[in-house]
């Protein structure tokens, strides 16, 4: 299949132009100026926008949680994505307690397996790694193309790990370049707290959030940060909510620290305030991290404007509000954890980003798709509009408006966060691997269309920092200049390929 795009305004994290766009089976293989080839099909992109198709590096679809599971499946959840302008996402697969990671990867692989529209990754939640589980992850970064894994400071007894456990993880995937995503909050208090409420009869959606406060997960950024700092191995926070814990990042970042981190649509969009809805409602906002106070979002947008956040994914974990999260209407503890969001990312930050003037069309195209390929092994496969790259394209119409409802919505969840929300940005024609997969709103594409996307590992530690603090400490008898205090310079270039 042959395809031409014509007329486009080409936009890139660092390019802005109108040409061309020549595609030869599932790449790219020409950009110039009036082309005049043969295609067995022309779009006509003059007055759209032609950008990267979007990539969100943090979904849970097909996932057990509190009894019960995720909504999306890989069918419902990828096919949402695309109608949005997402063309790969990177969703997680778990390993239980005593399990091997390679059994646990295989799983996923069967839930996805025949049912994806978009192109798609694994991270692995690992909960169980002791020196038994090297090879296993030396393995899944060499051989299986899963190159990062998540660990958590949250929910213990079920998935938390211990500082022990992060930072052998730590060491060994920065060793082999791949990295560690950590969920942050301190969940051993946060469960203390959460038996209090109880106890005292405060059982409503609203102490989700009031449970959960900002300095617990200001404490586990700053605890990941330092880990992965002795370490000497890059970190990822996944989902910041607050200021509280992007002041951690921005600090970490200031010393040299190779410290990532992402925020979600949700803490740019929805406050606290949701949670103040008269009876259950507040149910459908119980995700965690909890909203925060509505003054958090002029903060993180800043975040976003200077990179100390790199990356916007959606954590898109639905869960329905009749049925699952009416499992919590008794106690909020027992409420289904997520929301749905993987729809409809790229139009809520086109619109709140770009059009409300907060960050350029450029820095839009780099936080939903170039910055996610560059940490997590995807570039310049995917992220970006080049010769030789995968034609995931989406040809968007920056001036149309539409209302966000669960009625016209095709995530597989009976509610939406943003109902009644106009934005204006849409994504009109999307391109997967060549094949138009969505076009004027109606999918093409075939369940199954999707590839599993092995990933490439990635140095994302600056030279100066290689081998970590403490192995200096281990070779050397008496402490560095640098371990007492004294600072040194470090440039860093966060996405350098191996």
């Amino acid at each position: 299949m042959k395809t031409l795009i014509k007329n486009g305004r080409v936009i890139t994290a660092v390019d802005d132009y109108v040409a061309d766009i020549f595609i030869d089976g599932e790449t790219i293989t020409t950009i110039g100026k009036n082309l005049e080839m043969q295609a067995d099909k022309t779009i006509d992109a003059k007055g759209k926008l032609v950008i990267p198709g979007g990539i969100d590096a943090h979904t849970h679809l097909d996932m057990p949680f509190g009894g019960t599971t995720s909504a999306d499946d890989f069918r419902t959840g990828t096919l949402a994505a695309a109608h949005g302008g997402t063309t790969t996402l990177i969703d997680f697969a778990i390993q239980s307690k005593g399990q091997s990671m390679i059994e646990a990867l295989d799983m996923w692989h069967a839930k996805a397996q025949g049912k994806t529209a978009i192109d798609y990754g694994f991270h692995m939640i690992v909960t169980d790694f002791t020196d038994k589980h090297v090879p296993e992850m030396k393995r899944m970064i060499h051989q299986e193309g899963v190159t990062s894994f998540k660990m958590f400071m949250a929910y213990p007894g079920v998935l938390l790990v211990d500082d022990a456990t992060i930072f052998r993880g730590m060491t060994v995937a920065g060793d082999e370049g791949g990295l560690i995503c950590m969920h942050a909050e301190n969940g051993v208090v946060i469960d203390e707290i959460v038996k209090r409420a109880l106890a005292e009869g405060k059982t409503a959606p609203k102490y989700h959030a009031l449970t959960r406060p900002t300095q617990a997960e200001a404490e586990g950024v700053n605890r990941a940060i330092q880990l992965a700092d002795i370490a000497g191995a890059p970190v990822y926070i996944v989902h910041l909510s607050c200021y509280d814990a992007l002041r951690r990042v921005k600090e970490a970042r200031d010393q040299g620290i190779p410290a990532f981190a992402e925020t979600c649509p949700q803490y740019l969009f929805l406050d606290y305030s949701h949670y103040e809805k008269e009876g259950f409602e507040g149910a459908k906002y119980v995700m965690t991290p909890a909203l925060r106070e509505k003054w958090n979002q002029d903060e993180l947008w800043t975040g976003l404007r200077m990179n100390d956040l790199q990356v916007i994914s959606t954590d898109h974990c639905p869960f329905c509000f009749k049925d699952q999260k009416e499992l919590g209407r008794n106690d909020f503890s027992k409420i289904p954890n997520g929301g749905p969001g993987v729809e409809h990312r790229m139009s809520l930050i086109f619109n709140g980003g770009v059009v409300k003037k907060r960050i350029s069309l450029n820095r839009f195209v780099e936080i939903t798709s170039t910055a996610a390929a560059k940490i997590f092994g995807l570039f310049p496969k995917k992220g970006t509009i080049a010769v030789g790259s995968d034609a995931d394209i989406v040809i968007f119409d920056p001036e149309k408006k539409v209302t966000i409802s669960a009625k016209t919505h095709h995530m597989n969840v009976d509610y939406s966060c943003y109902e009644g929300m106009e934005v204006q940005g849409i994504a009109e024609t999307v391109l997967s691997r060549g094949k138009v997969i969505v076009e004027n709103g109606k999918y093409e594409g075939n369940p199954g269309d999707g590839r599993f996307i092995k990933r490439s590992t990635v140095d994302l530690v600056p030279i100066d920092r290689k081998g970590g603090h403490y192995q200096k400490y281990l070779s050397d008898s008496t402490m560095s200049a640098e371990s007492k205090g004294s600072k040194k310079e470090v440039t860093i270039e966060p996405y350098a390929r191996v």
